[in-house]
């Protein structure tokens, strides 16, 4: 990988609660990374299977490391985002990993002073096994109208320069990633597509568990950006074009 001079600080942080199977992944998936300037941040929610002994075996390499009670997912991000002084920060939450050991490093050769840079997402299930790229794949050019149809670049897969970051909107219990990326997205001047895999990421989150409720959410959240008139003709497009992904499987499995 060619050498560059643009080598800012990335503000890496993990928001945990009693994850002791698969913690020491996303760990391991960050203090590998061949890109030296990372501070690594881990806010637990107060675990107690085990969970926070696997982290303090890797305290040397955390920068800065809580466990304590929340309010919930969000609450954690923002602590955790108080704690950042990166120039850019991205969130890897326990279970998810970057994609290999030199993605930090092809992130930032990818294209100098980017404001958000961004790439593709591997889905895996819960034994691990490849489930392959996901559904809504990345925009070939992303700006924050480019969620009109769905969340197409997945939270783990998104680097955003902190300047332009918000608190998360606590309001929303399930789906306030997509309001903080919009909000980011909406001051961006320059956006660079890295145009490979980035992120691993561990399908079944909360979001998955009580999918209608998130749905709810983001319907919520997309009328704000996008009134609630063009909002609903959007997800017109999205059910039609989601009946044809199903069916066009269900013809290749049968």
């Amino acid at each position: 990988m060619p050498a560059t001079s643009f080598q800012p600080l990335l503000s890496v942080i993990t928001v945990v609660y009693n994850n002791a199977r698969d913690i020491e992944r996303t760990l391991q998936s960050v203090i590998n990374q061949s890109y030296p300037h990372i501070e690594y941040i881990i806010v637990d929610g107060g675990s107690y299977d085990g969970t926070v002994e696997l982290i303090q075996q890797y305290q040397e390499r955390i920068t800065r490391f809580v466990s304590e009670p929340d309010r919930g997912i969000y609450d954690a991000m923002n602590k955790g985002l108080a704690m950042a002084t990166g120039d850019y920060v991205l969130f890897m939450n326990s279970g998810d990993e970057i994609y290999d050991n030199s993605t930090v490093e092809a992130v930032f050769a990818s294209g100098e002073e980017a404001d958000i840079y961004y790439g593709e997402t591997e889905m895996f299930d819960e034994h691990w096994k490849s489930l392959g790229q996901r559904r809504h794949k990345a925009p070939d050019k992303f700006t924050w109208r480019s969620f009109k149809y769905g969340m197409s670049i997945s939270h783990q897969a998104i680097y955003i320069r902190r300047s332009l970051t918000e608190p998360y909107d606590e309001h929303y219990k399930l789906s306030a990633d997509i309001d903080w990326i919009l909000k980011a997205a909406r001051k961006a001047r320059k956006i660079v597509n890295t145009r490979r895999y980035v992120a691993k990421y561990l399908v079944g989150g909360m979001s998955k568990q009580r999918h209608l409720e998130s749905l709810k959410e983001r319907f919520q959240i997309f009328n704000e950006y996008y009134g609630i008139a063009y909002n609903i003709f959007n997800h017109v497009i999205i059910a039609v074009r989601l009946g044809w992904f199903y069916l066009r499987n269900r013809r290749t499995n049968d």
